[in-house]
């Protein structure tokens, strides 16, 4: 058994279930989170104000495989995740 954890952009989460469950993948649970990398946020202007945005949202998908699975949902997520970067999906693999 692994488990899996991807860190992908808010946007991607549908396409990303999609993806799972065409494959098999049963069950997954899902985290908003917050975080930057290279990145490092960015100043928005709001009512005249400017804030600094450090933390970005992103969403963290977790999921305990069988060790046979773990590279095909790899490569649905990073397919259905389409990032412009690899840096812009994060993965995390446990075996246990």
């Amino acid at each position: 058994m692994t488990k899996v954890e991807a860190i992908i952009q808010t946007a991607k989460l549908e396409a990303v279930k999609t993806a799972l469950h065409e494959i098999g993948v049963e069950g997954m649970t899902v985290i908003e989170v917050r975080g930057h990398g290279r990145q490092k946020g960015h100043t928005e202007v709001y009512r005249g104000r400017e804030y600094t945005v450090d933390l970005i949202p992103k969403i963290k998908i977790e999921m305990v495989l069988g060790d046979d699975m773990v590279d095909s949902v790899t490569q649905a997520i990073i397919t259905s995740a389409k990032p412009e970067r690899l840096a812009m999906a994060r993965f995390s693999f446990s075996r246990g």
